[in-house]
């Protein structure tokens, strides 16, 4: 072991940058021995490491900060349910219950992985993957969503329990998958004990768990620092939300409170929860408004545990927004994204230049599942589709991409059509789906399925089918979403049908609001805009006029 060191700012900086690399590696990791398409190709997983409270100190950047909502609560479920005495090296616990697990919804199994330096408890391991697997379920609570799992030893002392890993494929659609998908995070976290034990070894265990403990208290600093620059104040706004599960909209609400170096967010009058999978549990919530934060302060803030302390959270038991058991929330990210925009409209007086307009406010999952006639086996494919990203106060948003709580890649065509009976017919942005402004909003994305395969279930998890996304500061509404089946198929009921061989179904997802007047676009950004086939000629010549090139031109 290295001799002990003084820790001053630049050594926190050094070890600071080697755990989030930890973190990276671990990612890459996970992600390279994956076998389900969900995690290899699609990146839906994320890892994390934590001290021993389970405060998190690293986690990697391309993970979901949706993802975060399940990996803050595992260690102190943990510690609630083994005595640290009890815990051991080489033990791997699995857990992803939302009531008794610190979980955010069943598909995101954590395994978290105690890191031992010489023989002492010094830090967590964690990596969650989304496990796409239970398809073709109920919703009405969250018995049906799932195989509910407490936080447990998965591995004790290094060996596997073959008895519970054996309950848990018993309960899975596609157990080969998960098998291998589980195998590819236990090996993540394996790779953050030997780096974390290595970095130990350089600079001695007591410096890294201080200099974990000074990189909570410098993110606390920097956090309080960037809220002070938002006027303090009393900030409130409200939204429709809807949902395929949900016949009638909801209206959501939050009031925001800035006073110096705090911010208090309240969402009293929010609706109570509801028989659908839509509802957030606490940790879900808390996690949308720390990236909520983060995303207006300071992106150079490096995301950890510190920067909660600055931040104080109020939301009624039993609402849409802080669920009681046994509500259902396998769609909670729908409800989540909404919430993003809650409190960037909220803020939008406060700080303008720092907000986007509306984004497309959803996290469009659409799931196939049934037999495929190739294999005579059972297959299960989820995607998240993208949609528009809402326009800034000097850029346009972005057009068919991941926003706020998602941040998983798309599927490759060709990967999907070689492992499902699925052919894709079409997959395009959606003109003249961003709003107008000075900055258009992002475009949303159009996406054919045909099955190729008997009685396919196809659900579909999405929002802003009723309500448009906002603009602001005078920019208009983008497009709203909607899903298409081809004739003859049967309905979807509450986002919900069985496909038959042929039959396609299309998925529209919602763009984005605008920013700033449109007759404020310059002219070469109309002309852009045609040329480019993002909007068309009514669209300029209703809210460009005299801003675009003549037809000849074109």
């Amino acid at each position: 072991m290295a001799a002990q060191r003084e820790l001053d700012g630049v050594l926190v900086e050094v070890i600071g940058s080697a755990l989030a690399t930890i973190v990276e590696e671990m990612s890459g990791t996970l992600v390279r021995a994956a076998f389900s398409t969900n995690i290899k190709e699609r990146r839906d997983c994320t890892a994390g490491l934590f001290d021993t409270a389970g405060n998190g100190i690293a986690q990697d950047e391309g993970g979901s900060p949706l993802h975060l909502g399940s990996l803050m609560g595992i260690v102190g479920s943990i510690l609630e349910r083994f005595p640290v005495e009890r815990i051991e090296d080489g033990d791997v616990f699995i857990g992803n219950d939302p009531y008794n697990g610190g979980g955010s919804h069943l598909p995101d199994i954590v395994l978290a992985t105690p890191v031992f330096v010489d023989g002492e408890l010094t830090a967590w391991a964690a990596t969650l993957a989304h496990h796409a697997d239970f398809g073709d379920r109920g919703h009405a609570h969250i018995f049906q969503e799932g195989l509910r799992i407490p936080p447990v030893r998965l591995a004790r002392a290094g060996v596997q329990q073959e008895e519970l890993l054996s309950l848990i494929l018993l309960n899975c659609q596609v157990p080969d998958e998960r098998r291998a998908d589980l195998r590819a995070q236990a090996s993540a976290n394996r790779l953050a004990v030997l780096r974390y034990r290595e970095l130990c070894e350089r600079y001695g265990r007591d410096v890294v768990v201080r200099a974990g403990d000074e990189l909570l208290d410098y993110t606390e600093r920097r956090t309080r620092a960037a809220i002070t620059a938002i006027p303090d104040g009393f900030y409130e706004f409200t939204d429709l939300f809807d949902c395929p599960e949900l016949d009638e909209e909801r209206e959501l609400r939050v009031a925001v409170r800035v006073d110096g170096d705090r911010m208090f967010f309240d969402f009293a009058g929010n609706p109570p929860q509801v028989r659908a999978s839509v509802n957030v549990v606490w940790t879900a919530l808390h996690a949308t408004v720390y990236y909520s934060v983060k995303s207006l302060i300071d992106a150079d803030i490096v995301p950890n545990a510190g920067m909660y302390r600055a931040i104080r959270i109020e939301a009624p038991e039993g609402s849409l927004v802080n669920c009681s058991y046994p509500a259902a929330v396998n769609g909670r990210s729908e409800t989540c994204q909404r919430i993003v925009d809650l409190i960037h409209g909220a803020l939008a007086t406060a700080v303008p230049d720092r907000v986007t307009a509306a984004s497309n406010g959803a996290n469009t999952g659409v799931h196939f599942s049934g037999r495929n006639p190739l294999t005579g086996k059972e297959f299960v494919y989820l995607e998240t589709i993208g949609g528009g990203s809402g326009a800034r106060a000097a850029k346009d948003g972005l057009d068919g991409v991941q926003v706020h709580m998602t941040n998983t890649s798309n599927l490759p065509v060709e990967s999907l059509e070689t492992e499902y009976p699925l052919v894709i017919e079409a997959y395009e942005l959606i003109d003249d789906s961003g709003g107008a402004g000075e900055f258009r909003g992002g475009l949303g994305i159009r996406r054919r399925v045909r099955v190729e395969s008997d009685d396919v279930h196809f659900w579909v998890d999405t929002s802003r089918q009723k309500s448009h996304p906002w603009g602001l500061c005078g920019g208009t509404e983008g497009a709203t979403a909607k899903v298409v089946l081809s004739e003859g198929a049967r309905p979807v009921d509450h986002g919900y049908t069985v496909l038959r061989p042929g039959e396609t179904v299309t998925i529209e997802t919602a763009g984005a609001g605008g920013y700033g007047p449109p007759e404020d676009r310059t002219p070469e950004a109309v002309d852009r805009d045609l040329v480019q086939g993002k909007i068309t000629r009514s669209t300029a010549e209703r809210h460009h006029p005299g801003h675009f090139i003549s037809p000849k031109e074109l």
